[in-house]
């Protein structure tokens, strides 16, 4: 199928479209500045921080929304998918969702172990489920650490079949989700 005009029933649901390239631009701002908050002078960490940990619990909620939505709007039929590729894509994108839910629950969770409750946007006070646990705060650390890279590992899964079936099946699979 090299036709890029799909009919509505053969894309995805609006919101579900909508909600899918808000969590990808999260992402994408909140993995590099994670990753580069170590690195970064310690005048300016705090700002590191304030970004990572907002946009963290940002992408929760939207996913918590994003998670309602595609539970009440399943994803359209794709024949031209093989039953191995149809069940590749189903564990990645389920694991993906499970992953960008857990990892903000993580984060969360491991920052107020370490006694630094949530202000998001440095405006509103998140109250903590846990207070501080300074036992705690190591494992749930690591857990952040490998949920993390287990999300960029999801996400170059999920690449990969982006550029799989755009270019190289040039199926119409990119397009359901535009």
């Amino acid at each position: 199928m090299t036709d890029t005009w799909l009919a509505p029933a053969q894309r995805h649901a609006p919101m579900v479209r909508i909600f899918h390239w808000i969590v990808a631009l999260l992402v994408l701002v909140v993995f590099p500045v994670g990753a580069l908050i170590k690195f970064v002078a310690k005048d300016f960490q705090g700002g590191f921080y304030l970004i990572h940990e907002s946009f963290g619990f940002l992408i929760l909620w939207v996913m918590l929304a994003r998670l309602a939505v595609r539970l009440r709007h399943p994803a359209p039929p794709e024949p031209w998918l093989s039953p191995f590729e149809r069940r590749a894509s189903e564990i990645v994108h389920r694991a993906l969702y499970a992953c960008l839910i857990l990892q903000p629950v993580l984060g969360f969770l491991m920052t107020n172990a370490y006694g630094f409750p949530l202000s998001w946007f440095g405006v509103v006070p998140v109250p903590s489920p846990l207070g501080a646990a300074p036992g705690l705060a190591p494992y749930l650390k690591g857990g952040h650490i490998v949920v993390g890279w287990l999300i960029l590992l999801l996400f170059l899964a999920h690449m990969a079949g982006v550029v799989r079936h755009h270019l190289i099946k040039r199926d119409a699979t990119l397009y359901r989700i535009l």
